[in-house]
């Protein structure tokens, strides 16, 4: 257990000399601010009264709607824009674990090659977590106190969000690993991120291609990457109190996530350095 908080405790530590977790930590606050003091909301009798932003006012609306409404726009931006730059921050952070001295100096300590590189896999999720729960928690206070709404969908969104940041950041394990480059790491991660929207239009595809070999490409690749659009929907839904029609999307991207960070230690348990 002590290895394992030395671990994270300098994958933090890292974070804060690379003024990542300050950026994150600083966009966060920026939001929150905007929510506490550029937003007014009066309710009357669980009703909105008025509603302004910048001094310009809206048509009322129901209040609970309009909350989760809000909350689902933070929600997706910060699905996607949040795990784009995450995604850019964690690849510096495992593939600098590589560099020559560096791994030579922690293959040294009495710790195994399996616990080394979870322990910085769980310090990479814990900074981004960090900061996503900081905002999210933060919003959803700040919704709350303003108009009376403590719907839980806003938090549980944010689990969702870092469990496909863990997902994508098994990718970025793997590719490190094998090719200890943090470019190539974003560049295939980003090219999950792009490919997996495509395919949740499986139904679209299948009926636009001509073969049925390429069909079945289709149904292969979508099945077996994660399905990080479905996956904002299900958020979206959560949010919005709208059933989920199924949870498909968030199993097998949970699967994928496990098989690939299983063979990243496994190439690093058989890699020399």
């Amino acid at each position: 257990m002590n290895a394992t908080l030395a671990l994270i405790r300098d994958t933090f530590r890292e974070a804060f000399a690379r003024r990542i977790f300050w950026g994150f930590f600083g966009c966060c606050t920026a939001l929150l601010l905007f929510l506490i003091f550029i937003l007014r909301v009066d309710v009357v009798q669980g009703a909105l009264a008025t509603i302004s932003i910048f001094g310009n006012s809206l048509p009322s609306t129901n209040v609970e709607n309009l909350v989760q409404q809000t909350q689902s726009v933070i929600a997706m931006v910060l699905y996607f824009a949040g795990m784009a730059l995450s995604v850019f921050a964690s690849a510096g952070l495992v593939s600098s674990v590589f560099e020559p001295g560096r791994i030579e100096l922690l293959l040294s300590k009495p710790v195994s090659r399996t616990h080394l590189l979870l322990g910085r896999y769980a310090g990479n999720v814990l900074v981004v977590a960090a900061n996503i729960l900081y905002l999210v928690v933060g919003s959803w206070v700040i919704f709350g106190i303003k108009t009376g709404v403590w719907g839980l969908g806003f938090l549980i969104s944010s689990l969702c969000t870092i469990f496909v940041f863990s997902v994508l950041l098994a990718v970025i394990v793997l590719v490190g690993v094998i090719w200890d480059s943090a470019a190539v790491a974003i560049m295939v991660t980003f090219a999950i991120m792009i490919l997996t929207p495509i395919l949740a239009q499986k139904n679209t595809l299948e009926r636009l291609l001509s073969s049925e070999w390429s069909r079945d490409v289709v149904r292969v690749l979508y099945y077996t990457l994660p399905k990080t659009s479905d996956i904002s929907i299900i958020i979206r839904h959560l949010i919005l109190n709208q059933p989920v029609e199924s949870w498909m999307p968030v199993w097998s991207t949970g699967l994928f996530g496990i098989a690939v960070l299983g063979l990243g230690l496994w190439r690093f348990n058989k890699r020399s350095f």
